[in-house]
């Protein structure tokens, strides 16, 4: 059974992995059935889901940050109808402390930094102090800039490098080593080798001393292998998922959660 400690309460799974279900309140996600409400967590909750993920800014490749007023627009009202009918664990994907504090208060429990707290440092405090848990994950750049750069001597080393110095920031502001999870950010500033390539070693990333989310949901690289588009690549969403699992990962971060719960089932009955 795999465990994960949140600020007042630990989940545990008696699957492989957790499901962290993608819930986009953006106009702009690159999957356009990601984005919506209560609905869509509605559907999460009855699919299996154990953690939704809230974002109220776009990280797709191409995309502009939004501000902190309009991230707060977005992503409060959902947080706030999911606690109506809902204790589930809610994370919210940001990198702003003002929108954190205030999701936080209305009942968020996980930090998602796709800057792994470099682009507000005040986020660090904020988790040291409130014992929420926080992801952090490895990017090049923005999304407007991500993708021109995706050359490496060694990718495994220098997202494991980076990710352990950001580590060790977390841990030197406060913050708890049982409240820190990884993302090796796929797709964020990598081709598709060095996306395959991080998949494959997913479970020796920090020495394999924290539990790593994959977040590999019908993303470019998987298109580059099946020649999908976004809304097809269901099936090869699936393939990687359990692949990552196999290797290591604790958690998947996934547009279908029913799909991707059931397929745990069949890799834990098979195990």
């Amino acid at each position: 059974m795999k465990s994960l400690k949140l600020r007042d309460k630990t989940i545990t799974t008696k699957l492989p992995a957790f499901v962290m279900g993608i819930l986009n309140a953006t106009p702009d996600s690159f999957f356009s059935q990601s984005r919506g409400g209560i609905e869509i967590a509605k559907k999460m909750i009855s699919g299996g889901t154990d953690i939704i993920d809230i974002g109220g800014e776009s990280s797709r490749p191409g995309s502009e940050y939004v501000t902190a007023e309009e991230e707060i627009k977005r992503v409060i009202p959902v947080i706030e109808e999911i606690r109506k009918i809902s204790d589930i664990p809610i994370s919210v994907d940001t990198r702003k402390y003002e929108v954190m504090k205030v999701a936080f208060e209305a009942g968020a429990d996980i930090l998602n930094d796709i800057s792994a707290l470099e682009d507000d440092e005040r986020l660090a405090l904020f988790a040291a102090e409130t014992k929420i848990p926080v992801i952090l994950m490895h990017k090049r750049g923005n999304p407007l800039t991500m993708q021109k750069n995706t050359a490496y001597k060694n990718v495994f080393d220098e997202v494991n490098d980076y990710l352990k110095s950001r580590v060790n920031f977390a841990k030197n502001s406060g913050i708890a080593e049982d409240k820190i999870w990884l993302d090796a950010g796929i797709g964020f500033g990598k081709n598709t080798s060095d996306n395959f390539q991080l998949i494959r070693r997913c479970g020796e990333i920090c020495d394999g001393k924290y539990p790593v989310l994959m977040a590999l949901s019908r993303k470019t690289c998987i298109g580059d292998i099946t020649g999908k588009t976004t809304e097809e690549r269901l099936s090869g969403t699936i393939a990687a998922n359990l692949i990552a699992v196999q290797k290591g990962a604790s958690l998947i971060r996934v547009h279908d959660t029913s799909e991707a719960a059931d397929s745990l089932k069949i890799l834990s009955a098979l195990s």
